[in-house]
């Protein structure tokens, strides 16, 4: 999560106003391919603290319940299949401080990772970041446990955290960048890539493993590693990708996470994984992780999907890299937007629907405009990534405010054809999470 204003948070949480009047609001949107979208607004904010950075999960088992959460501490429930949404907020001993992940195991515990914040000073106390903690609830999020983490070295900062919870278990895994210092300029302050699993529900962890075979700095930027998603394949091999040095790296367990083999470099990254894009304070093209366990023809196929500027600093593009040998060899990259050159795509979020193994991708998109003006776009492929249609899914475009932190992400989830993208949207000061409702069979 980027450094934000202690005081902006301050004045966020003691005069924070939500706008009961045009949220859940509803708008039907035709699609070119003829799918009808309903867009939701799940929660907005007068001032500059959030909603964003959303996550955002349907259950398993039953795709009328959907769990979201966004910055700093929110949780959104929705029991209609998000139509309508009830907000809460977590709290614990340990602190909520954003960089939300939420995902839910076939028992329909919702599990919401999060940054920590033990003595509510943040950047003014030594604790601050130190563990990534999950929350988890067995009463679809009523009620939530105080949270458990990892074993790590507490004095060092944690972030940037992932999870991933295989289907029909209840394994839990998650990767995260250590940083020595946060923000550090200090040649000898190093970032490093850590890896835990749970095989009880996130009960108890295994200690906290460093993965990546280099470090990186800790300036939050392009010489560090960052980014870091784990993905389960369906032959029990885990995989974690992150960014560094403008390249994709991945490593792989064939044990469950305990030992772990040499990093490779599976896809280059021009320009790196942070990059300028007008009107967006920061903007990165974080590379995300999936798989194919469907009974499909795709089975086994491994996806990445990322954002970067290999066709110029006005030319941001997203893509996806393929493999079919258990991640040993990967695709030339595939461009999955597809409109002509020169325009932006950027902060991509990707779902593999593992009952039918498509692909579904949501991103910024600005082809229609000259300016900072964005729309949001779903693209979605049946043919295992070689092709996509792309289709927008917000109902008017937006213009970011660069004074306004945006966040680093959206989320997006996809079960039985059921699919669920969440995304911000900044008008003026004022930011607001958003959800689709679409079905694609």
């Amino acid at each position: 999560m980027k450094r934000v204003s202690q005081l902006s948070i301050l004045i966020s949480f003691a005069i924070c106003v939500f706008i009961a009047i045009g949220c859940h609001r509803k708008t039907i949107v035709e699609s070119e391919s003829a799918n009808i979208i309903e867009t939701i607004k799940i929660d907005s904010s007068l001032f500059q603290v959030g909603p964003c950075e959303p996550s955002i999960c349907i259950s398993p088992i039953n795709t009328d319940i959907v769990v979201a959460g966004s910055i700093l501490d929110k949780f959104y429930f929705s029991q209609d299949g998000g139509k309508t949404w009830n907000i809460s907020r977590l709290k614990s001993t340990h602190g909520v401080y954003g960089d939300p992940v939420i995902r839910m195991d076939s028992d329909n515990n919702i599990y919401y990772a999060h940054l920590a914040n033990p003595t509510g000073r943040a950047y003014q106390d030594e604790e601050f970041l130190n563990k990534i903690v999950v929350q988890k609830s067995t009463d679809l999020g009523k009620t939530w446990n105080n949270g458990t983490y990892p074993e790590c070295d507490s004095i060092k900062d944690h972030d940037k955290q992932w999870l991933y919870i295989p289907d029909g278990t209840n394994e839990v895994l998650m990767s995260w960048t250590e940083f020595d210092k946060y923000a550090s300029k200090d040649t000898k302050d190093r970032s490093r890539i850590l890896f835990s699993i749970s095989d009880d529900g996130a009960e108890t962890w295994s200690p906290a493993v460093a993965i990546s075979d280099l470090e990186g700095d800790c300036i939050d930027g392009d010489l560090t590693t960052e980014g870091a998603l784990p993905v389960k394949t369906a032959d029990g091999s885990i995989y974690v990708s992150w960014s560094f040095d403008s390249k994709i790296y991945l490593d792989k367990s064939s044990d469950g996470g305990k030992t772990w083999g040499v990093d490779k470099v599976i896809a280059t990254q021009p320009g790196g994984w942070t990059f300028d894009v007008p009107a967006i304070g920061r903007c990165n093209g974080m590379p995300i992780i999936d798989s194919d366990s469907s009974n499909g023809s795709h089975k086994g196929t491994m996806y990445i999907n990322w954002a970067d500027q290999r066709n110029g600093v006005e030319d941001t593009d997203i893509w996806l890299a393929k493999s079919t040998d258990n991640g040993e060899s990967w695709s030339d990259p595939i461009r999955v937007n597809d409109d002509a050159p020169g325009k932006h795509q950027f902060f991509s979020w990707m779902d593999v629907d593992q009952s039918t193994g498509y692909i579904y991708i949501v991103f910024y998109d600005r082809r229609a405009y000259d300016d900072a003006q964005t729309d949001v776009y779903l693209a979605y492929s049946k043919d295992g990534g070689q092709t996509f249609t792309n289709q927008k899914i917000s109902e008017k475009p937006f213009t970011p405010n660069t004074n306004v932190f945006f966040g680093d992400y959206n989320d997006i989830s996809a079960v039985n054809g059921v699919i669920r993208p969440v995304w911000t949207v900044a008008n003026g000061g004022a930011l607001s999470v958003h959800t689709a409702l679409i079905e694609i069979k």
